[in-house]
């Protein structure tokens, strides 16, 4: 075999990576300094479910997007890590278990570690849509038991618990948010770290293996039922310390940790930060939290809002967020990103004109619908309209079609733009392999 020009001595050392280093020292960065920058009571109760959503989002992607599981259930083990927690927290309180309050989420990641060893060997014996429908099963299957079993799960009042219980150590008792937010924050980076290792390991890189080509795999000797059998127990880990998390940062688990809602929230975000990259479960985890906490108080549509977005984002970029990012910098590292501005710039304002119509439109119809008792008036955006007015619908379907027909102008004009800059990259990367 020829020597290797850059390591003529074949040291086989991993080499200092600086990128890495600083990217995740910046990752670090970020979830010291992020409380002290945003401040208020809600600014901190938003970034602890960030923290605990990208745990769950990350875990969630270890199937998805590394083995090509697509479950539509893996919210049972979140929340059997949540259950398990509450348990040992209230055990903790009464005397009963001598464990600090800050190792009760490795309770919930062993816990619910034990129950996806124990359902996995079955829900992996199959794939693909098989392994989906099992899935959903046993999803279905442990929402239905929740009610059925109140000496666990609490009934419909659920579980609550008290995080500050025990010992006081170093003046930590977990009363206030912000200790509750640094504890998030260190599992967070832990297991984030752990996650991405795990994408480095034989193991991670069969499970690729078996995401892309299972036949060949099964040829070469390895078993793909084990290799997604064990990417199943530990991603059913890291969703228990995500469900512990949950218990200790809101000291109440209900039988809603467990329902179908909460594996397609899983589902749709990751879905929409990007399964095919490590990072993009993190940006959907954010959007999740968004979502959930401020769109919800901003309009009654929210759901129908997220619904669209879904859609758009499978028809235009069904590589997510980061797939968008990633093919920016790629133009970015070219110099060729100043070339298609003023085509961002016009895709901006035409999607603008789009949301402005289709907002104005969706929110009359809701207002007709669930508040025609508070009059035909309301106010969207700082103005007030007349929901019974036909000006006003006529305006807001004129603002709707005129954003539309503009967008899919300046659309086919970007992607002419686009194909053109992606030949002249692919064109100098073949030169440049030529001469080398």
């Amino acid at each position: 075999m020829a020597p290797d020009p850059f390591n003529p001595g074949g040291d086989r050392r991993p080499r200092f990576n600086a990128g890495r280093w600083l990217v995740w020292g910046l990752y670090a960065l970020a979830l010291l300094v992020a409380p002290l920058l945003f401040t208020s009571s809600l600014s901190l109760t938003l970034l602890s479910q960030m923290g605990i959503a990208i745990i769950a989002c990350l875990a969630f992607n270890m199937l998805l997007g590394q083995g090509g599981m697509l479950s539509f259930g893996h919210a049972v083990y979140s929340g059997l890590g949540a259950f398990f927690a509450i348990h040992a927290l209230n055990k903790i309180s009464d005397g009963s278990l001598a464990l600090p309050v800050s190792l009760v989420p490795l309770v919930g990641g062993l816990g619910s570690l034990a129950v996806a060893a124990l359902l996995g060997y079955v829900t992996t014996k199959k794939a693909g849509t098989t392994f989906a429908m099992i899935t959903l099963g046993i999803g279905e299957l442990v929402s239905a038991m929740s009610l059925m079993f109140p000496g666990f799960f609490g009934g419909e009042g659920g579980i609550s618990g008290n995080r500050v219980s025990g010992p006081t150590r170093m003046g930590i008792s977990f009363g206030p948010q912000i200790q509750v937010y640094y504890l998030i924050a260190a599992y967070c980076f832990v297991a984030t770290a752990l996650m991405f290792a795990f994408t480095r390991t034989p193991l991670g890189r069969m499970l690729n293996a078996v995401r892309d080509n299972p036949e060949r795999v099964e040829f070469i000797g390895y078993s793909t039922q084990r290799v997604r059998y064990l990417a199943f127990v530990a991603s059913g880990f890291f969703m228990g310390i995500a469900g512990g998390l949950v218990a200790l940062n809101f000291e109440i688990v209900t039988s809603e940790v467990v329902g179908a809602s909460r594996s397609g929230a899983y589902l749709l975000f990751t879905f929409l930060g990007g399964a095919g990259f490590f990072f993009g479960p993190i940006i959907g985890a954010v959007l999740l939290v968004l979502a959930g906490v401020l769109l919800s108080e901003l309009s009654q549509a929210w759901l129908l809002y997220l619904g669209l977005a879904f859609l758009l984002m499978v028809i235009y970029a069904p590589g997510g967020i980061a797939s968008l990012i990633m093919m920016n910098l790629r133009l970015a590292a070219t110099g060729r990103l100043r070339r298609i501005a003023a085509s961002y710039l016009a895709l901006a304002g035409t999607a603008l004109a789009v949301l402005l119509g289709s907002g104005l439109m969706i929110e009359m119809v809701y207002h007709l619908q669930l508040n025609e008792s508070m009059g035909p008036t309301m106010r969207f955006l700082g103005a007030r309209l007349d929901t019974h007015a036909l000006d006003t619908w006529f305006g807001a379907a004129l603002v709707l079609v005129t954003g539309v027909l503009l967008f899919e102008l300046v659309r086919r004009e970007f992607a002419r733009q686009w194909g053109a800059i992606q030949q002249e990259i692919e064109a100098e990367t073949q030169r440049a392999e030529g001469a080398s």
